[in-house]
């Protein structure tokens, strides 16, 4: 079975990205602390729009992509997103090409 992974765009409430930044520094330490099957979990801000965050996601498989939604550090950061988050955009993406880790070397 391949990869799997997802590109989310989040667009933030007015005056939400420090709290908001400050819950995914949170989330993602319990990503690189328990989860050998995330094999990328990047966030990034985006140029000109002080309100949108883009999350670039890959995981070794769809059942490491379901641990991840299983962990109490994910479970708490889709409960309180909501108090940041004006809307959410998930693609879920198969990849077939290019250069990235496959969990192959894990």
């Amino acid at each position: 079975m391949g990869n799997f992974g997802l590109f989310v765009r989040f667009t933030l409430r007015d005056g939400a990205g420090e709290a908001f930044d400050a819950l995914i520094r949170e989330t993602t330490a319990g990503i690189q602390a328990h989860e050998p099957g995330t094999l990328v979990y990047a966030c990034h801000h985006v140029e000109g729009a002080p309100n949108e965050r883009i999350f670039y996601e890959l995981y070794a498989d769809r059942e490491a992509f379901e641990e991840h939604e299983r962990q109490p550090h994910t479970r708490h950061f889709l409960e309180e997103r909501s108090k940041y988050v004006e809307k959410t955009e998930v693609d879920r993406l198969q990849p077939y090409a290019g250069k990235h880790p496959t969990g192959a070397e894990a």
